[in-house]
């Protein structure tokens, strides 16, 4: 059994949010995994126990000092699961500033392509295959659309979301598609001028892509199923036919730097964040969601409250886990060889924001949050040096890569950072 150190209250962090999902966990999962409701899988094992372990001694803790006055600043390590709330969000900030300095100059389209919720019980039982096959044929549909209408070839980026608000079973992708691309005659730097899209041309092509992908893998028999015979599975594909393949395009955002920093913000993120966390209490945990069938004056979702008990919540969670090496983010068309690309086509930062990408350590993304950053010393305005790291082994705790002994010595009472 993998031992871990429990989360307590000295441990929260600076500007951290007034609930951690780690918490509920600590509480509630040792019992719940005595007599799941669900088989439990080495993956969903994994992902929590690296949460439950995240920020907190048995990762280990960075120590560093002001080289003036002395005050210390404690950084816990993180265990960069993709399940994880805290590290998916930093993960998202740098995925972010790396990949808007590959992307076209041209305005780009979110769009949301969702399989009808008939397909999920098919979905779970087959996994990567009809995963990937949704991501695969959602991209192809605006690809081909492009290439065929304005003779361009776009670039397509995919995130694949496996839960809705309510973090029941949803499946879309969410696209950041160029508008516009690398013309097929002359090979220029086209734009599409306008925003029209036929809609119902693009669900029936998105639909089409997908059944015939479905029925490929029927008749290779690699797809688990429990259809009686062949036509009782054309009966299937039939009464797909009859439900809704909704499709939604954003849009067009100018600046590619935009784009992601939107699409990043709630696309390339963990199940739940924990700033929609309201209430941790016994054995209930409720989190906000927005009631997309309910509007306000303003034609905006309504927000709403859902409350569960931990042993309907680590289920409907926990069937979110990514697979094992199962790629969430996926490159097409011309960005599926960014390096290709010719530079004068790629978008081209500012000044500015290039500062803004070399200071994205840890420091810097504390400061977005909390308005502060914990390596920069209140009293001196000095930045904080590295000392040592320390590691809790078997409530054994050793201290490894001492660089600054002389800054050992603690003149102001430490500040506890996750």
């Amino acid at each position: 059994m993998c031992w871990h150190q429990k989360h307590t209250e000295a441990k929260t962090a600076i500007g951290q949010d007034k609930y951690r999902l780690a918490d509920f966990f600590d509480m509630w999962w040792d019992t719940y995994k005595k007599n799941p409701r669900h088989f439990i899988t080495p993956e969903q094992y994994k992902a929590v126990n690296a949460m439950r372990q995240c920020r907190t001694e048995s990762l280990g803790i960075d120590h560093y000092a002001c080289p003036d006055c002395g005050e210390r600043t404690q950084v816990y390590h993180n265990c960069k699961n993709r399940f994880c709330p805290t590290c998916s969000w930093q993960d998202t900030l740098k995925w972010a500033d790396k990949i808007k300095q590959k992307m076209l100059a041209l305005p780009h389209r979110h769009t949301v392509m969702t399989l009808p919720h008939k397909l999920n019980n098919l979905i779970k039982e087959n996994n990567d295959k009809l995963l990937s096959a949704l991501m695969r044929t959602s991209a192809d549909t605006m690809k081909e659309w492009i290439k065929e209408k304005y003779h361009l070839d776009p670039g397509v980026i995919s995130v694949l979301h496996t839960f809705g608000e309510t973090k029941d079973y949803h499946v879309h992708t969410h696209m950041i598609v160029s508008w516009g691309g690398i013309s097929r005659k002359d090979h220029s730097l086209q734009a599409i001028k306008g925003e029209y899209v036929n809609y119902e041309f693009l669900k029936k092509k998105f639909r089409c892509k997908f059944e015939d992908e479905l029925t490929a893998l029927y008749n290779k028999g690699v797809l688990i199923h429990n259809f009686i015979d062949r036509q009782d599975f054309l009966r299937f594909i039939k009464s797909l036919n009859k439900q809704k393949w909704i499709i939604h395009l954003e849009p067009p955002m100018q600046i590619p730097a935009e784009v992601i920093r939107y699409i990043g913000r709630y696309s390339k993120r963990a199940c739940l964040s924990e700033y929609k966390i309201t209430k941790i209490e016994a054995e209930n945990i409720a989190f906000r969601y927005k009631d997309y069938k309910t509007t306000d004056k303003n034609k905006k979702p309504v927000e709403r409250e859902l409350e569960l008990n931990f042993w309907d919540f680590f289920p409907r969670l926990l069937q979110h886990v990514p697979l094992r090496y199962f790629r969430l983010v996926r490159y097409y068309g011309a960005y599926a060889n960014r390096n290709q690309i010719p530079q004068q086509y790629l978008y081209s930062e500012t000044e500015e924001e290039k500062e803004t990408i070399e200071s994205a350590d840890w420091g810097s993304l504390q400061e977005e949050i909390t308005g502060e950053n914990p390596l920069i010393c209140p009293h001196c305005q000095k930045r904080k040096v590295y000392i040592y790291t320390s590691i809790r082994f078997n409530n054994k705790s050793k201290q490894e890569t001492f660089q600054r002994p002389e800054l050992m010595k603690e003149k102001i009472p430490d500040r506890q950072v996750a």
